[in-house]
């Protein structure tokens, strides 16, 4: 293991994060402010407890996972983007790292930035509502293992992308919406039967469900299941990376 070259990939990705650290927080922490002043403050405040726990409450693992996915993916893709948008990415190829090493820098970077996000929206959460964390152990690890799952789908996305307006397709017109029809702002039981059993068809519904029984010990499925689809969609970004590199796709061209 190359720890020079993963320490040297790391370091500067980060450096380009705190070179941007106030609109990289400020932005996340005034939507999340505004949608508990919209949501938890004046609709909450008419809406009656969703199993046991209280409208404001229920919806801090959702809008932590709103923003956990959008900017985790947007990190990552950005991260490899521009090496290739300016042509040093062929420095990356020829030198002697392999591809776990550069996974593990770039994907570890906009990984410890999405992790540090969450927990500063999960801090300001508490200025506006109380709860309790019930597991706290799996809270972190369900946050790590979703930032870094969607690092690497992030960072898929950004070799996949030949322009910058490819980089927000995926984040706006996808990953938004399924994370709004995905348990976000209310409990699939709210629902009628139909309604119930499409959204079980929505992936991201695991991963909020899963995220709001650590804080809870609520949920609609089991939470093994939750934890599984998260591990299975990072075993298949892993998989995607390691043929993009053996085949060289949009890397060699």
């Amino acid at each position: 293991m190359n720890l020079h070259a993963v320490r040297a990939i790391y370091t500067f990705e980060l450096a380009r994060a705190w070179r941007t650290l106030f609109q990289s927080l400020a932005s996340p922490v005034l939507s999340t402010s505004l949608y508990f002043i919209v949501f938890g403050s004046a609709i909450g405040s008419h809406m009656t407890a969703i199993q046991g726990v209280s409208y404001g409450a229920f919806i801090v693992p959702g809008l932590i996972m709103l923003t956990l996915l959008s900017e985790s993916t947007s990190n990552a893709a950005i991260g490899i983007y521009l090496p290739r948008f300016t042509g040093t990415i062929y420095e990356l190829l020829s030198a002697p790292v392999s591809v776990p090493e550069v996974l593990l820098g770039y994907v570890g970077a906009a990984a410890t930035k999405s992790v540090v996000l969450g927990l500063v929206i999960l801090t300001t959460a508490r200025f506006f509502v109380s709860f309790e964390i019930v597991h706290p152990f799996w809270m972190i690890a369900f946050l790590v293992l979703i930032a870094v799952t969607f690092c690497l789908f992030g960072f898929i996305l950004g070799i996949w992308a030949d322009g910058w307006e490819k980089l927000q397709i995926v984040p706006l017109m996808i990953l938004t919406p399924l994370t709004f029809l995905g348990g976000t702002f209310y409990s699939i039981e709210m629902l009628p039967p139909v309604w119930h059993q499409l959204i079980l068809l929505n992936p991201v519904f695991y991963l909020v469900d899963g995220f709001r029984w650590a804080f809870y010990g609520i949920a609609n499925v089991s939470v093994v299941i939750s934890f599984g689809m998260t591990l299975m969609f990072l075993l298949v970004c892993v998989g995607l990376i390691a043929w993009i590199f053996k085949s060289g796709y949009r890397l060699r061209s």
